[in-house]
């Protein structure tokens, strides 16, 4: 692939020139499809107004190897960037929810609401104990990344050995409840995130059912 065809590809997608009927060969809609996954990912970080011309100069600077930052710096800068964004989109989020009727906010930054009760008084796990429960966790996009409901099998952990949002919220619940829970990225799996499938400081949602305290 040729350094001018891809320059020439990437300024025409962003001068909004549409190209889809003329791609003829396979270069040319390998340029297109990057110019595409490019444009996707500035619209989900919210930047659709950008200084265009400044992206195309970064573009060309490093292609003819006298860019103002190596691709190290570039990708640190990005990444930071992609961070704070995610914990912004997480305290937003937390912030709207706490206004809506039937969500319970906690000091720690916990939020809940009910969905269903166990009997009046039901036992409540302590730390030290293990619980029996059946969840569906969720990003705040509605993306699922771990659900034992979909797997169509509780599973049972000792509370300890969890995140510190699960820790504090089940100490809550009784045998029988079953709650929504919202938890801050603080509570959850934190600047680092965890895995492919929880980006770093992400809020999580989980619908959690007690189903047991220490069964075999």
């Amino acid at each position: 692939m040729k350094i001018d065809g891809f320059m020439a590809g990437m300024f025409l997608f962003f001068a909004s020139v549409s190209l889809a009927q003329n791609l003829a060969n396979d270069n040319d809609k390998v340029v297109y499809s990057m110019g595409v996954t490019l444009a996707d990912d500035l619209k989900k970080a919210g930047m659709e107004n950008f200084d265009r011309k400044l992206l195309m100069q970064a573009i060309e600077d490093y292609m003819m190897g006298k860019s103002a930052m190596d691709a190290t710096a570039a990708k640190s800068i990005l990444t930071k960037f992609k961070s704070d964004m995610a914990a912004k989109a997480g305290t937003d989020f937390l912030a709207a929810n706490a206004k809506k009727p039937g969500v319970i906010s906690l000091p720690n930054g916990i939020q809940y609401e009910i969905l269903a009760s166990g009997p009046a008084g039901g036992p409540k796990p302590l730390l030290t104990d293990k619980v029996k429960t059946h969840y569906h966790g969720t990003l705040i996009d509605g993306k699922v990344f771990d659900s034992s409901v979909q797997r169509g099998e509780p599973i049972s952990f000792p509370l300890n050995g969890v995140i510190r949002g699960w820790q504090e919220a089940l100490q809550l619940m009784s045998v029988g409840d079953k709650w929504r829970i919202y938890l801050p990225y603080n509570m959850a799996y934190g600047e680092r995130g965890a895995g492919g499938s929880i980006p770093p400081y992400s809020a999580l949602i989980f619908e959690v059912e007690l189903l047991g305290i220490n069964e075999q």
